[in-house]
């Protein structure tokens, strides 16, 4: 008997991002933790090493915040990775050959739950950032697109963390891959000026993805950034953009086309 025609990308995606809440809702501490953790981090470094940093033109605290939203959203990934790598050791992909379903819509519905997390996440930590003495000095406006290059970013590290993911294979390598996300994290511009930098890391720093987002959400809320003549700081709205669209333009095909081997065999 011939299987029915699939309802469609979109439907499938539907059902299969129910299938992810469903998990999310069963396990509660991980969700808490992916919370907890980095306004935890923001307390940290506010409070034990801001006394001690300064910032021209503002406090460390409008100069941190934006930096530790671009870090979170770096933050989680390895949740969605290891849980995409514990479905296909599973079979989970065995059981998905036998359904009439479009197969791209299992990896869209994943970058969907992490979305809607990250966006929950981020939300936490806006709060926390008011709550600690950060203030964004723009309208409304700029503060929505900043928040929009901080999700737009989290979007382009899910699809390089999702091909990571697959081409890993297990749930134990991805944990080392993981580990790569913190020398990219710590050489930028997220907790100082890549200026106190050797001046070959500096400039490596300067154009991280992360110090682009950064800069830029920092001068889209009106908060004090790193002094640079750089071409990447002086360009740093048009490198958060850019960055992430080259990032996705490899990414998601890359990702696809792994999941559609792993689907043949």
């Amino acid at each position: 008997m011939t299987a029915p025609a699939s309802p469609g990308l979109v439907t499938d995606t539907l059902i299969m991002t129910r299938r992810g809440f469903a998990h999310w809702a069963r396990r509660p501490g991980a969700v808490a933790t992916e919370l907890i953790f980095p306004v935890m981090m923001l307390v940290m470094f506010v409070y034990f090493l801001g006394g001690g940093l300064a910032v021209e033109g503002g406090d460390y605290e409008d100069f941190l915040v934006p930096g530790i939203l671009a870090l979170t959203m770096a933050f989680g990934l390895e949740g969605t990775m290891v849980a995409l790598t514990q479905d296909v050791e599973r079979g989970l992909l065995d059981r998905f050959r036998s359904l009439p379903i479009v197969p791209s819509s299992f990896l869209v519905a994943r970058s969907v739950i992490d979305m809607i997390s990250s966006a929950a996440s981020l939300l936490v930590m806006l709060v926390a950032g008011l709550l600690v003495g950060w203030r964004w000095h723009e309208g409304p406006v700029s503060a929505l697109a900043a928040v929009g290059l901080l999700l737009l970013l989290r979007l382009a590290m899910l699809w390089a963390g999702i091909w990571l993911g697959l081409l890993a294979g297990r749930p134990e390598l991805v944990q080392t891959i993981q580990i790569l996300v913190w020398p990219v994290a710590f050489l930028s511009s997220v907790f100082t000026s890549p200026s106190t930098m050797p001046g070959w890391l500096g400039a490596i720093a300067e154009w991280n993805p992360m110090s682009a987002t950064a800069a830029a959400v920092r001068d889209l809320f009106g908060n004090p950034s790193w002094a640079s003549d750089a071409w990447a700081a002086d360009h740093a709205l048009l490198l958060a953009v850019a960055w992430p669209v080259l990032l996705l333009a490899v990414f998601v095909p890359l990702a696809l086309h792994r999941w559609a081997r792993l689907s043949d065999h």
